[in-house]
């Protein structure tokens, strides 16, 4: 038979291999530059704030696992591809196989050398680029730290699986790579060269191919028996026992000996196949191999399968007891569960009848629970706070307020507070240039806050609105803040980018920063000038152009606003931030601002999490931490396993200057022990914190809400309970929204039963299973003298009470309630409930709270507290205040402790909330609704606005619109009389 011609192989001109190596050239030196740009901004940034050990312990890090992972796939995988060729045939068999790779021959031969380099780098790189992802697992096992705990079953320090197990088996999932890679790369070498002949007559494999593919064959099955031996340690993570996670009865008696069994099989098959470089016969390593796939069929799946199916099945609560209780007991471990306080609450009256008299005298002893209880809810108001303190259109508020307790002349409260923070996204069309964007509007002004548990109408108004206490530019009030501007912050960002600022002017130069608006004018300013230590100087020609090309913007060049004593502010989120500088933590999604020692600071929780943990559940982290909430005002976690969770590190960051301080909060943390120990000197010890500082942490939502979710089923001790699933709990979901999502945890200031004081804990209600009756609260203090300690009221499960579910449905369905809400929601306004809050009430049972608010539809408006609604038992108290809620529901003299506190606006003896500016002290009618000394034109104007407002209500309720459009003319003639009547004086208020 002929040989075909050989196939010409094309070539490109000389011209057309300039123009590519060009384009080749510009696209590599614009890829570096870009690259280099990226992480020289970024040691600016780490060098900026004091963590360079971070920046390159993980730069060097992921270079050593880049550089070792590549040049190991790279290295080996060429060589077997370079040995394969070089021991190719030098004669080759004539057949029509051979005759077609010829022409591939052909065209490899010129450029072998090139393609084998090709090959190597392009594995090397994505080998590395896989390898550097995994810094952390190489830091934690070259760093491990002992837990101080053994596993029952091997005897081993927990360390083991949290720390080495994961880096073993990052290693043999690369060892396995490389030699599949070299495999098969030495096959195709063989194949195309002639030492491997699939369809040419005689001997298929030259001895060097033979010898070759033995020892990678051999290679391969000796991992194989690497991987036996780690599976053995596997099995604490097996899901076999379907109802709980760890080793089962199954595994521990039917398959931790077969894996050993196995393991030393492998390791035969490999000697095996060693010997074939000198016995050069496949039939022994066939043998072997065709004797392991046998092993693993009969002795690790069929066995293990017919002692579960034959054996564990038929009486799995017996088999699985001693393993079930081993899953308990580390996922309580795990979870920091393990030291829970279990009160059983069985006081409450329960069916029909409430003991009021034993409610009523708790009541009145109560000076803690009842006269902090909150009515303002931080997840409605965020537009009540932007319409009374926004200021100027380039100020903001989250859309989720924060909680947290300030202590007042000797009084603690808990507060509603918020930071007026630079809104880049609100600014106008003609605001929304280069230079006002980022070297004019730079930073937000203030801190705001309110007292929880109370509230104020003004004059005119129907509704109660928050009694700011710290307030206004410059910021007054009873918290006293020093330094109140806020140049980091979490809505300074545009489309979801953080937004940088250029900062600081020569030593006498302009000032050009807006920092607020000058007096009561609304045209005039008064500018500022940076002065903090933060941001990155972009002084030098050669700063301005890195950030030029970083941003992609010339202005950096060109303006005049760019000067020898700029800054460039960026990374400026507070979560962001803390991220960047602790990239071994997972951080809360809901940071909150407090004012410590004058200045305006951010305080974060940091997690150190692990998915290794030994017998322990695992969970989605971003799924367990999501509630009816999430997304708005807060960020969600991300949605990774997890099986270990620790709120090892609190952390800070200064809202003026940026700094970002992390201390230990769990200095008994391994994992956190671990990374401080490959990053020393990051984290500083719980000892630094001030105890100023130290009295607002909080504990975090995020936690919680993991922690509420292991308890919903790891809170029984007996495994046959466990098993049956008999006493499982479920988070109820948040009956204020018509979503099924869960209902966040509340941060309530109150009195645990058996506390001599109120404290500031996060709360929340279980349910039974699939119902919704309420069969435990739970509480984690956040106090620093008991921080950390969580407690569970755990309801008897034979009686049904009532969960926020059913409780909502109570008021709901309340004739009162069902009245106003339908009188509340037209097309001009609409009721809002905020939180129902659960209060334990001593001894004596638990008690919902929950404020209503109307809103109204129109831009701008926000929404105010009209009604109060209370539920004991089967009561319910509905109510201007909650002073008169807490009299419906347990008789006169029940809310005497709500009004004594202060918790209410202040009221004259109809009933109705007086009204006061927020610059003056409300003021007691006498009664009869009229102040001393008395105004005939008022009160006159009183009576007419009284009237058209009770004509009005009867009107909307019967659905009469000929009786609705004649009172609303009366009312508004009756509002201008009672304006004329006010410019005169008086101090009389509508009780409608």
């Amino acid at each position: 038979m002929a040989m075909r011609p050989p196939v010409p192989v094309p070539t490109l001109s000389r011209r057309a291999k300039l123009v590519v190596g060009a384009i080749a050239v510009l696209l590599v030196l614009f890829t570096a530059i870009g690259t280099l740009t990226n992480v020289y901004v970024d040691y600016l940034w780490f060098d900026e704030t004091g963590f360079t050990e971070i920046f390159w312990t993980e730069l060097q890090t992921r270079a050593l696992l880049f550089a070792v992972a590549g040049v190991a796939t790279g290295g080996v995988v060429a060589t077997a591809i370079h040995l394969a060729y070089r021991h190719r045939p030098t004669f080759r068999p004539m057949s029509l196989e051979q005759q077609n790779l010829e022409r591939y021959r052909q065209s490899l031969e010129p450029r072998r050398g090139l393609v084998l380099t090709a090959v190597a780098v392009v594995l090397g790189l994505f080998a590395g680029f896989t390898a550097q992802g995994s810094w952390e697992t190489w830091l934690s096992f070259r760093n491990s730290t002992n837990f101080g705990q053994t596993d029952p079953e091997f005897g081993i320090d927990l360390s083991f699986f949290v720390f080495d197990y994961p880096f073993y088996r990052l290693a043999l999932g690369f060892g396995f790579a490389i030699v599949v890679l070299a495999l098969i790369g030495s096959l195709l070498t063989h194949y195309v060269f002639g030492g491997l002949r699939l369809q040419t007559p005689g001997q298929k494999l030259t001895a060097a191919a033979r010898v070759q593919l033995s020892v990678l064959l051999g290679l391969f099955v000796a991992l194989k028996a690497v991987a036996y031996w780690l599976d053995r340690y596997g099995l604490v993570y097996s899901d076999r026992g379907e109802v709980f996670t760890g080793a089962s009865y199954t595994d521990v008696n039917a398959l931790l000996v077969p894996k050993t069994i196995l393991m030393f099989v492998a390791a035969v098959c490999a000697v095996a196949f060693f010997a074939n470089i000198v016995v050069r016969n496949f039939l022994l390593p066939a043998a072997a191999l065709v004797l392991l796939l046998l092993s693993s069929l009969v002795i690790g799946v069929a066995y293990p399968a017919i002692v579960q199916q034959f054996v564990v099945k038929p009486s799995a609560n017996e088999k699985e007891a001693p393993y079930i209780k081993r899953a308990i007991a580390s996922t309580r471990d795990a979870y920091d569960l393990s030291d829970i306080t279990y009160v059983d609450y069985a006081h409450q009256a329960t069916g029909n009848e409430v003991d009021t008299a034993a409610a009523l005298a708790e009541l009145r002893n109560d000076t803690q629970t009842i006269p902090n209880a909150r009515l303002l809810d931080p997840n409605v108001l965020a537009d009540t706070f932007t319409a009374r303190q926004q200021i100027r259109n380039v100020y903001g508020f989250p859309k989720k307020l924060d909680i947290d307790r300030y202590t007042i002349g000797g009084k603690t409260r808990d507060y509603v507070v918020a930071v007026r923070e630079l809104n880049s996204e609100g600014l106008s069309e003609n605001q929304d240039t280069w230079i006002n964007r980022h070297t004019v509007y730079t930073h937000g002004n203030g801190f705001v806050a309110a007292p929880a548990n109370e509230v104020v109408s003004l004059a005119g108004q129907e509704g109660g609105e928050p009694k700011f206490t710290t307030r206004d530019l410059p910021p007054v009030g009873d918290i006293k803040i020093t330094q109140p501007r806020i140049y980091y912050g979490e809505l300074i960002q545009q489309g979801g980018q953080d937004v940088y600022s250029v900062v600081g002017a020569p030593q006498g130069g302009a000032k050009r920063e807006f920092d607020q608006p000058e007096g009561g004018s609304d045209v005039g300013q008064i500018s500022n000038t940076y002065d903090g230590k933060g941001g990155v100087s972009v002084g030098s020609f050669f700063r301005q152009l890195t950030f030029a090309i970083y941003y992609r913007e010339r202005n950096f060049l060109l303006s005049n606003s760019v000067n020898d004593a700029s800054k460039v502010l960026y990374v400026r989120d507070p979560r962001d931030r803390v991220e960047k500088a602790a990239p071994f933590l997972q951080v809360d999604g809901d940071p909150y601002p407090a004012v410590v020692d004058g200045r305006v600071t951010w305080i974060l929780d940091g997690y150190t999490t692990s998915d290794s943990y030994p017998y322990a559940l695992q969970m989605q982290l971003g799924e367990a931490a999501t509630d009816a909430l999430t997304g708005t005002g807060t960020t969600a976690l991300p949605d990774k396993t997890f099986n270990y969770i620790r709120n090892s590190v609190k952390a800070t960051v200064d809202a003026y200057d940026g700094t970002v301080t992390l201390y230990a909060w769990d200095e008994r943390d391994p994992v956190l022990k671990t990374f401080m120990k490959a990053f020393p000197g990051v984290v500083q010890p719980k000892s630094k914190m001030t105890d100023e500082l130290q009295g607002h942490m909080r504990y975090p939502e995020d936690l919680f809400k993991v922690q509420r979710d292991v308890l919903t089923r790891y809170h029984v001790d007996e495994p046959s309970t466990f098993y049956e699933g008999s006493d499982r709990w479920q988070i109820p979901n948040d009956p204020t929204q018509d979503t099924n999502s869960d209902q966040p945890p509340y941060y309530i200031l109150a009195q645990r039963p058996g506390d001599e004081r109120a404290s500031f804990q996060l709360t929340s209600a279980l349910n039974a299973f699939e119902r919704d009756n309420l069969s435990a609260f739970i509480t984690a203090s956040s106090d620093p003298a008991s921080y950390g300690q969580i407690e569970v009221l755990r309801l008897p499960g034979n009686t049904p009470f009532r969960g926020p579910k059913q409780v909502q449905q109570s008021f709901n369905t309340n004739d009162n309630v069902a009245s106003d809400l339908t009188l509340f929601r037209n097309s001009a306004a609409q009721p809002v409930f905020g939180n129902l809050l659960t209060l334990p009430i001593g001894g004596n049972g638990l008690l919902y709270v929950q404020p209503l608010y109307v809103e109204g539809r129109t831009e701008n408006s926000f929404p105010l507290l009209r009604k109060v609604l209370v539920n004991y038992g089967d009561r319910v108290g509905y109510a201007d205040t909650l002073s008169d809620a807490l009299d419906q529901v347990f008789g006169a003299g029940a809310g005497q402790g709500a009004t004594d506190s202060g918790a209410e606006p202040t009221k004259p003896s109809d009933g109705t909330a007086t009204p006061t500016t927020e610059s003056a002290s409300p003021t007691t009618p006498a009664p009869g609704g009229s102040a001393s000394p008395s105004n005939p034109d008022m009160d006159a104007a009183v009576r007419n606005l009284n009237k058209a407002l009770s004509d009005l209500s009867a009107a909307q309720r019967s659905g009469n619109f000929e009786a609705q459009g004649k009172a609303l003319a009366d009312l508004q003639a009756a509002v201008k009389a009672y304006q004329t009547a006010q410019q005169s004086g008086g101090a009389a208020k509508p009780t409608g």
